[in-house]
């Protein structure tokens, strides 16, 4: 049987490890795929740069249209990033009946159901396994492994810069910034990093991950994301005195009232295996109903981790071009006409535990003041740490961890204590998940 044609959209870091992989392991690929894979055609902005990838009889060209109008070309890669023009250049793919495999989060989190739609009345595929935590297979792990359970919920480290500076942060008592600049350095952070420390990325990765889990459209717009830049030195070695490690989490759920979707730091148990995922790797725990707890873990970037989950889903789309399109696996992992309209709760009305920190003035009374705010608004204490202060000074730090309360009744809580004349610094607030 003849080789599927394949046309790649970017030649840069994960373009490159996917012709690697292709040309490494081509003999197990066809007899896994039941006939070979040849890259023919592909483009990249700078044609004539060296590259880590042999490139002899691939057509190149700057113009990525060129590629998706090959005729030749059976199935596109697109690995360009960005939304645009990525959406026009998956749409046009899909309009001439090719397959598209991608591995950009962005586009499928923000136009994914447009893609789908469209992919889905051409009878093609799009594939994007590689657009959630680079290697690990997680989007099949759910949508294919775990088809039998009702998805209760999931948590993910599933950005590797974040991990590597909060890592960093504990581990030697570095500061945020410091770190940072080291991540750039070694090429783990964009030199605007703002998608990874601001939890865009993980945003993106967490709409994806709910849909399939859910069964629900993709809502980038509803997920609450918070990044990690406000997370002190001070923070960590607090969490890690009173056994939490400061994780930076996806988190969905699904309630009686509607499904969760946010993004923010997050104390952990340090006992929990998620808790000890360390430097640049990324991991996702999933609870199903049937199958209880499960742990995905691995590298989340990289050329060859990526590219993994690039070929996977070129074999997955080779070996359904002969299937009938009604009887392929649904993108979104629920049939098109099931996906559900549950609600996404917005943040206030989410329930959770919280770490407190407070700069307040040693004097009688104030603890007294903050646990009366507390009970007026029903939050119960888990746990208070107090700091001596030095013999000169006049100021204390007061650690507080909450029991489970709602996010609006928090919220109120915080602006009262906020009001006090002897509190002196801003509330530090990060959000507490057992994982049990």
């Amino acid at each position: 049987m003849k080789p599927v044609k394949v046309g790649l959209l970017g030649l840069g870091t994960v373009g490159c490890g996917t012709i690697n992989v292709l040309t490494r392991n081509g003999d197990e690929i066809a007899r896994r795929a039941g006939r070979g894979i040849e890259v023919v055609a592909a483009s990249a902005r700078d044609i004539q740069r060296p590259r880590d990838c042999r490139l002899e009889g691939i057509r190149l060209t700057t113009d990525p249209f060129d590629v998706v109008n090959d005729p030749e070309v059976g199935i596109v890669v697109e690995l360009i990033g960005g939304t645009s023009p990525a959406r026009e250049l998956a749409l046009a793919a899909i309009a001439q009946g090719k397959h598209v495999v991608t591995a950009n989060k962005a586009l499928i989190a923000l136009h994914g159901n447009e893609i789908f739609a469209e992919a889905q009345k051409r009878g093609v595929m799009v594939a994007f396994e590689a657009a959630v935590a680079g290697g690990i297979p997680i989007i099949k792990a759910i949508r294919e492994g775990l088809a039998g359970n009702r998805i209760l919920w999931l948590a993910g480290i599933i950005n590797g810069t974040g991990n590597f500076i909060l890592t960093e942060m504990r581990d030697k008592g570095r500061e945020f910034d410091d770190v940072l600049a080291e991540a750039q350095r070694l090429g783990y952070a964009e030199a605007d990093p703002t998608f990874d420390v601001e939890g865009i990325d993980a945003a993106h990765k967490l709409t994806i991950l709910a849909s399939i889990a859910f069964g629900i459209p993709l809502q980038f717009d509803k997920v609450y994301t918070e990044g990690i830049t406000r997370v002190t030195r001070e923070d960590v070695a607090y969490a890690a005195e009173l056994g939490y490690r400061i994780k930076h989490l996806g988190v969905a759920r699904q309630t009686d009232q509607g499904i969760e979707l946010r993004v923010h730091p997050t104390l952990i148990p340090h006992r929990r295996l998620i808790a000890n995922v360390d430097g640049v790797m990324n991991a996702v725990l999933v609870k199903g109903d049937a199958v209880g707890p499960t742990l995905y873990y691995g590298a989340g970037a990289g050329a060859d981790p990526t590219a993994s989950a690039v070929v996977a889903d070129l074999v997955d789309v080779v070996r359904a071009l002969t299937s009938d399109p009604e009887n392929r696996v649904p993108h979104l992992a629920f049939q098109a006409d099931a996906l559900s309209d549950t609600p996404v709760l917005p943040m206030e009305d989410v329930q959770t535990a919280f770490y407190l920190r407070l700069r307040v003035q040693d004097k009688p009374g104030v603890l007294a003041d903050i646990t009366r705010i507390f009970g007026d608004e029903r939050i119960s204490l888990e746990a208070v740490l107090q700091r001596e202060p030095d013999e000169q000074a006049s100021e204390a730090s007061v650690i507080l961890l909450t029991h489970k309360v709602r996010e609006g009744n928090m919220n109120r809580a915080i602006e009262a204590i906020r009001q006090l004349d002897t509190v002196i610094a801003p509330v530090v607030r990060i959000r507490m998940e057992t994982l049990k």
